[in-house]
């Protein structure tokens, strides 16, 4: 792994550890928000590890009960661990304005994708940068309530 590698994925967890910390210590006043978007506190289970992984992460389009994620980790040319451990176990944990829900993550269709990129780039405009500095497709991922799968 080379440093700057390490470097990245170390600033993501910090700032992850220090997200949640700031949400609970609040009571969640604090930090169910950020840059426009709502927050959501992803638990997803491991694809080597089998254990649960927790992840903060913005909610830039919210389509009913269904909930568009983002998995553009700032750019970088790797997916996210997040990501790439839904696509191997979908069944996730969202908690989302305070109350866990059961969902079920899938990658948008590419007709999706198409669709939406749009408006979300417009709710945050630094996606656009982020799908320029990298050459993978950016992935959206659609959470919807297990009970709708």
């Amino acid at each position: 792994m080379s440093v700057t590698t390490f470097l990245v994925d170390a600033g993501f967890r910090s700032l992850n550890v220090l997200h949640r910390a700031v949400v609970r210590a609040s009571g969640g006043r604090l930090g169910r928000r950020a840059l426009g978007m709502e927050i959501v506190e992803l638990t997803t289970i491991g694809r080597r590890s089998g254990q649960p992984h927790r992840t903060m992460l913005t909610v830039p389009l919210v389509l009913g009960e269904q909930l568009v994620l983002v998995a553009s980790k700032g750019g970088d040319d790797r997916d996210p661990d997040w990501y790439v451990n839904l696509l191997t176990q979908p069944e996730v944990d969202v908690l989302w304005r305070g109350v866990h829900y059961e969902m079920r993550a899938t990658p948008a269709s590419e007709e999706q994708c198409a669709e939406w990129w749009p408006r979300i780039v417009a709710v945050y405009r630094p996606y656009a940068s982020y799908q320029r500095r990298t050459t993978r497709p950016i992935p959206l991922v659609v959470c919807a309530p297990r009970t709708q799968s």
